[in-house]
């Protein structure tokens, strides 16, 4: 790691808060907000990201609701690449792919639009956190099915201790997966 990129690591950690007990006793909630609040470390996290679709060949990318869409928006304005919403189950008009996936107690749906790629996309999946993989599992699903080559994944944090990077390295058939912060 560049000092560089050990300095960015530092800022965008440093603005990322920890917030006991949320949602429930026992979880530490990682609260981006202040990052986002901060207009140097926001920038800077938006010329990582878009770096990273670029040097990974994306033409479009994909944000997974609904802090994805945060992040992955001003990546797509930054880089020149189009960007395409990963929504729940009925919140787009129109025709859309879905897909199912299981949640720790039950499961959820995603959809996207078809029609926003075609086979000559590479798709760039971009959301706040990595977890358990579940959500950007299934939206790799839904970017095959759409006809699209997945380019990468990018988080701007991984739990490791949930193994979501293992539960995703099978579906990225050798494609990067790039976590800024690991914790």
């Amino acid at each position: 790691m560049t000092s560089t990129t050990e300095s960015i690591r530092e800022l965008l950690l440093s603005r990322i808060r920890d917030v006991a007990d949320y949602p429930k006793p026992g979880v530490v909630f990682k609260d981006i907000t202040p990052l986002l609040a901060d207009p140097v470390a926001f920038t800077a996290l938006t010329d990582t990201l878009a770096e990273l679709c670029v040097r990974h060949g994306a033409t479009k990318i994909v944000g997974l609701e609904a802090r994805g869409f945060i992040l992955a928006a001003p990546v797509a304005v930054r880089s020149g690449i189009g960007f395409v919403p990963v929504r729940k189950a009925g919140k787009l008009p129109g025709a859309t792919l879905s897909q199912t996936y299981e949640l720790e107690y039950g499961s959820a749906e995603i959809e996207i639009h078809a029609e926003d790629l075609d086979a000559d996309d590479r798709v760039m999946v971009i959301d706040d956190v990595l977890a358990t993989g579940g959500t950007a599992e299934a939206s790799l699903d839904l970017i095959r099915r759409a006809g699209a080559r997945v380019a990468g994944v990018a988080v701007l944090m991984e739990l490791g201790f949930l193994a979501g990077r293992a539960r995703l390295e099978p579906g990225l058939a050798g494609a990067p997966l790039e976590a800024l912060i690991t914790v």
